[in-house]
C-alpha cells in the first residue's frame, strides 16, 4: 500500500486515493500497537526478573494495564466475519410517538456521531427529513472508518426510550421507539448486481438543509424507487445530480444484497428454530431514564446505570457483550 500511495498517479483519483491513504493509517496504527504491546511485555518480563518482591504492587499494576490493551486487540479478533472491516451505511427511523419518537430519533443519531467520532471515523449525513415540530422522522449517515460495519452491525433493531416526555404538559411518562437499519458498503457490487433501469422509479427534488431550508435552487437531490421490492432510497448531500444518484444506486445495490444475504441465514436459522427479524416488535435495547436510570440489551442482558454516558457515544461495552454472545454461540454449534 505504501508503494500505491507513493506512485506518481496516485492522486489522480482523489476520493480512492483518500480511501487508500485512510485504511494505510489505520493499518499502521493497528501494528504500531501491536508492535509497543509486544515491547511493553517483554519490558515487564526483564524488570520483574532483574527486581525484588517490593515491587510487586507496581508490577501488578503495569500487567492490569497490559491486560486492558490486549483485550483491545481481542476484541478486533471478534470483528471476522464478512464485511466487519468496510464502512457502514446507517439509517434511523422514528416509530409510534409522535414528535416524542422524532426527539429520541435525533437522539440516537447524536449517539451514534459521538461513538463515531470517539473511533475516529469520519460520518456525512447521506439524506435527513426532520419533525415538523423537532427531531428526525428519519436519517441515513455515511461511516467511513475501519471495522465501522463491524462494530455498527449488531446496533441493528429496535431502540425504545422510556422517560418524562418534554413535549408533555401534564409531565407524563412516554415510551418512544426508533427502528435502526446498518449496512456495509460495498464498492464490488456494482458489477456483481445489474439492476433493470425499468424496475426504477427516479425522482429529482431540491435539497434541503436543517428546518426544511432550501440549501440550492436546483434539483439535486434524488430519490430511486425499486418498484419490485418498494425500496426507497433518497440521497441530497452530494454536490450534483450525477453523485447523489450513484450514491443511491450503491445503497440500492447492497440493500438487495442484504435482501438475499437474509433470506438465506433466515432459512439456516429457520432449520435452527432461532430466527428472529430485526424489525419493528424486535427491541433490542431499552433506554430508561424515569423513574430510574438503566441502559438494558435484551440480548446480552448487559445493563449500565448511567444513560447519560451511554447516549454520548459510550456503546463499546455493548457491542463487545454482543460480539462475545454470537461467538459463544457459534462455537456451541
Amino acid at each position: 500500500m505504501e508503494d500505491q500511495v507513493s506512485e506518481p498517479a496516485f492522486w489522480n483519483d482523489q476520493e480512492h486515493a483518500r480511501k487508500v491513504s485512510q485504511q494505510l493509517s489505520d493499518l499502521k496504527k493497528e501494528i504500531e500497537a501491536f508492535t509497543a504491546l509486544e515491547k511493553d511485555a517483554a519490558d515487564l518480563v526483564t524488570f520483574a526478573e532483574s527486581h525484588d518482591a517490593s515491587l510487586i504492587d507496581e508490577l501488578e499494576a503495569q500487567l492490569t494495564d497490559l491486560e486492558k490493551r490486549f483485550e483491545t486487540f481481542e476484541f478486533i479478533v471478534l470483528l471476522s466475519e464478512s464485511y466487519d472491516e468496510h464502512n457502514a451505511i446507517l439509517a434511523l427511523h422514528a416509530g409510534a410517538g409522535g414528535v416524542d419518537a422524532q426527539d429520541w430519533t435525533e437522539i440516537l443519531l447524536r449517539m451514534f456521531l459521538r461513538f463515531a467520532e470517539q473511533q475516529g471515523w469520519r460520518t456525512k449525513i447521506l439524506d435527513e427529513s426532520r419533525g415538523e415540530e423537532a427531531g428526525i422522522k428519519s436519517v441515513m449517515v455515511q461511516v467511513e472508518g475501519r471495522y465501522a460495519y463491524g462494530y455498527l452491525k449488531n446496533e441493528a433493531g429496535v431502540h425504545r426510550l422510556v422517560r418524562i416526555s418534554p413535549f408533555n404538559a401534564d409531565n407524563l411518562r412516554h415510551t418512544s421507539f426508533a427502528l435502526c437499519e446498518v449496512l456495509p458498503e460495498l464498492e464490488e457490487l456494482d458489477a456483481e448486481i445489474p439492476i433493470d433501469e425499468k424496475e426504477l422509479r427516479i425522482d429529482t427534488f431540491m435539497a434541503s438543509g436543517h428546518g426544511g431550508q432550501s440549501v440550492n435552487t436546483t434539483y439535486s437531490a434524488v430519490r430511486i424507487v425499486h418498484i419490485p421490492t418498494n425500496i426507497t432510497v433518497s440521497v441530497q448531500n452530494e454536490r450534483s445530480q450525477k453523485q447523489n444518484k450513484e450514491t443511491a444506486m450503491k445503497i440500492l445495490r447492497v440493500k438487495l444484497h442484504q435482501i438475499e444475504l437474509q433470506k438465506q441465514q433466515a432459512e439456516k436459522e429457520k432449520l435452527r428454530g432461532e430466527y428472529h427479524e430485526a424489525a419493528w416488535g424486535n427491541q433490542i435495547r431499552s433506554y430508561v431514564l424515569h423513574p430510574y436510570k438503566l441502559v438494558k440489551d435484551h440480548r446480552t442482558k448487559f445493563e449500565s446505570n448511567d444513560p447519560d454516558t451511554v447516549l454520548n457515544g459510550a456503546l463499546l461495552p455493548f457491542i463487545e457483550a454482543e460480539l462475545r454472545r454470537q461467538a459463544a454461540t457459534r462455537e456451541k454449534q
